[in-house]
C-alpha cells in the first residue's frame, strides 16, 4: 500500500472536480437526446480516435497487461498484438459504412440500427440486443466501479467502499451532466494522459536500469523463458521458472480477442458519432498509432518491473503501482497514478451511456412511448443513467471475480454481435433471420462453451470462448441469412451514395478511404 501523501491526494483531487468541471461545462450543449447519446456526430478525428482508445483499454492497461507480463513474459504480449489487429481492422471496415448507415436511417444505438437495417418488423432484433446490451454493460460498469474501488484502497488505505462510492458519484454527475460530450472532451483528457504515461514510465524505469541491453542481461538471468514469445513463463514462490510452450490453441486464444472490436457497443458509439467518413483515415492512423504506443508501453512495464523492482511482487498486478512509487518523485508518481484511474474510468461511463441510451432508446422509447417527445427522452435518460449506475453500483459492492466477468462479456459482445455487424455493413442481401441466428448462436456459445469443451472428449480445444462463438455465429448468421427469412428490399450498398451525398461516399457503394 502507498502511503497517503499530500500529493497523491491533491492530483486525485483536482482530477476529480476536472472531471465534474467538464460536466458543467458541457451541459449548456447537451439540449437534444441526439447530443446526449452521439454528441450530434460531431467528433472530429483527434477526439474520436482518443475517446474510442480511452473507452477500450479500461484499468485493465496498466494493472492487468504489466501483471501478466511481469509473471509470464513477452509470451503474454499475444493478446496486445490481437487487439492492435483487430483496432486496424475496426476502423478500417466498420467505422466508415456504420457512420453512414446509422445517419441515414436515424440510430444512435446499434439495436435500432440492426431492427431498420434488417427491416425487422417483429422487433425482435431489437429488444434481444437491447436486452444483451443493457444486461452485459451493467455488470461491465459494476467491474469498473470495483476497479476503482481497489485502486482507492490500494493507494490511499481509505477502504474499499468508500473509494468505491466516491469514484461512482463523480463518474455519475458528469454523464448525467453532459452525456457523450462530456464523455468525449474527459476522454481527450484521459487518453492523453494514458499516453504519456505509458511512454514515460517503462521510459524511466529502463533508463535507471542502464537501457535495453541491461534490461535484457537481467531477464535471461531471473529466466530465459521470460524472453521467449513461444512459451509463457511461470511465477510461483516470488520466482520465475520456464513453463509450457503457448502452442496454437494458446497463441489463437491470444490474438482471438482482437476478433471481439466488431461488437463492442460502447466502441462502434464512436463511430456513429465521427463528424464525416472524410475524418475517418486521419481517425484511424490516430486511433491505432495510440493503442500500439499504449500497448507496448504497458508491456514494458512489466518487463522492467522484474529488473527494476528490489523483490518479486506477492500481486504481480501492482507492479505499475509499486514502480510508480519506487522509481519516481512523490508529485510524478501521483500524476502517473491518476492514469490508472483515467483508464478505468473512460471505460465505466462509456459502457454505463451506452446501457442508458439503449434502456431509453431501444425499450423505453420503442416498446413503451413511440412519440415521446426530445426532452423527455432526455429526461428519461439521465434517469437511466442514475438507474443503471444504482444497479451496477449495488453488483459492486460484493464485489467478485471481475476478470471473469469481463472475459466472458468482451466475447459475448465479439461474438453476438461482431458477425452480424460485419454482414449488415458488407451483405446487402443479409436476412432478419439470420441476424437473429447469428445473435443468439454466438452468445450462447460464449456462455455454454465452458461446459460444451469439456464433452469433446480427446478433442477437448481449451480454445478461449470468443473463437468457437464468432465461427458459430458466423456459421449461423450466413447459413440461415442465406436461405430463410424476407431479404431486405433495399439494396444498401448501392443506394447509400444516392440516398446521402453529405455522408461522404464515391461511387455506388464505394466509401472514401
Amino acid at each position: 500500500m502507498i502511503a497517503l501523501t499530500v500529493p497523491v491526494m491533491i492530483t486525485f483531487g483536482v482530477f476529480l472536480i476536472a472531471m465534474v468541471m467538464v460536466g458543467i461545462m458541457t451541459h449548456e450543449e447537451t439540449a437534444t437526446f441526439d447530443d446526449f447519446t452521439v454528441g450530434s456526430r460531431q467528433l472530429t478525428a483527434p477526439a474520436a480516435a482518443l475517446s474510442a482508445g480511452a473507452a477500450d483499454m479500461s484499468g485493465w492497461l496498466f494493472l492487468g497487461l504489466p501483471g501478466a507480463v511481469y509473471a509470464a513474459g513477452i509470451g503474454a504480449t499475444w493478446i496486445a498484438c490481437g487487439l492492435i489487429i483487430g483496432t486496424y481492422l475496426n476502423w478500417l471496415l466498420v467505422a466508415p459504412r456504420l457512420r453512414v448507415y446509422t445517419e441515414r436511417v436515424g440510430a444512435v444505438t446499434l439495436p435500432s440500427y440492426l431492427e431498420e437495417r434488417f427491416e425487422d418488423r417483429s422487433r425482435v432484433i431489437r429488444f434481444l440486443s437491447a436486452v444483451v446490451t443493457v444486461v452485459f454493460f451493467t455488470i461491465y460498469v459494476a467491474g469498473g466501479l470495483v476497479a476503482c474501488g481497489l485502486l482507492a484502497d490500494e493507494i490511499f488505505g481509505t477502504g474499499f467502499e468508500l473509494g468505491l462510492t466516491v469514484f461512482a458519484v463523480v463518474i455519475v454527475i458528469y454523464t448525467i451532466l453532459g452525456g457523450f460530450r462530456a464523455l468525449s472532451v474527459t476522454h481527450s483528457i484521459q487518453g492523453t494522459l494514458m499516453f504519456l504515461t505509458a511512454i514515460a514510465l517503462p521510459a524511466i524505469a529502463i533508463g535507471k536500469l542502464g537501457g535495453f541491453d541491461a534490461l535484457h542481461s537481467e531477464l535471461t538471468a531471473a529466466a530465459p523463458a521470460l524472453l521467449d514469445p513461444g512459451t509463457e513463463a511461470s511465477f510461483a514462490d516470488e520466482k520465475w521458472t520456464t513453463g509450457e510452450p503457448l502452442g496454437a490453441v494458446g497463441l489463437i486464444s491470444l490474438l482471438a480477442w482482437g476478433l471481439g472490436y466488431f461488437g463492442q457497443p460502447h466502441l462502434l458509439t464512436r463511430f456513429m458519432s465521427i463528424r464525416s467518413t472524410r475524418d475517418i483515415p486521419l481517425a484511424r492512423r490516430l486511433g491505432v498509432g495510440w493503442v500500439t504506443v499504449v500497448l507496448v508501453g504497458a508491456s514494458l512495464i512489466g518487463l522492467s518491473g522484474i529488473a527494476a523492482l528490489d523483490k518479486p511482487l506477492a500481486n504481480p498486478e501492482t507492479v505499475f503501482i509499486t514502480l510508480s512509487a519506487q522509481l519516481t518523485s512523490p508529485w510524478l508518481a501521483a500524476v502517473l497514478l491518476v492514469a490508472v484511474l483515467a483508464a478505468i474510468k473512460s471505460t465505466a461511463d462509456s459502457q454505463l451511456l451506452v446501457s442508458a441510451t439503449s434502456l431509453t432508446e431501444d425499450l423505453y422509447r420503442a416498446f413503451r412511448n413511440r412519440q415521446a417527445s426530445d426532452a423527455s427522452l432526455l429526461l428519461i435518460g439521465r434517469l437511466s443513467v442514475l438507474a443503471v449506475a444504482l444497479v451496477a453500483y449495488a453488483i459492486a459492492l460484493s464485489g467478485g471475480a471481475v476478470l471473469d466477468i469481463v472475459a466472458y462479456a468482451w466475447a459475448g459482445f465479439g461474438a453476438a454481435f461482431g458477425p452480424v455487424i460485419l454482414l449488415s455493413l458488407f451483405w446487402p442481401r443479409m436476412t432478419a433471420a439470420g441476424a437473429k441466428a447469428g445473435m443468439l448462436t454466438g452468445a450462447l456459445t460464449v456462455l455454454l462453451w465452458k461446459q460444451i469443451d469439456p464433452l469433446l472428449g480427446p478433442l477437448e480445444t481449451g480454445v478461449y470462448e470468443m473463437v468457437p462463438g464468432v465461427l458459430a455465429a458466423t456459421a449461423a448468421a450466413l447459413l440461415f441469412g442465406r436461405f430463410a427469412g424476407r431479404r431486405p428490399t433495399q439494396d444498401w450498398t448501392s443506394k447509400t451514395a444516392n440516398r446521402h451525398p453529405a455522408s461522404h461516399m464515391d461511387g455506388p457503394g464505394v466509401l472514401t478511404q
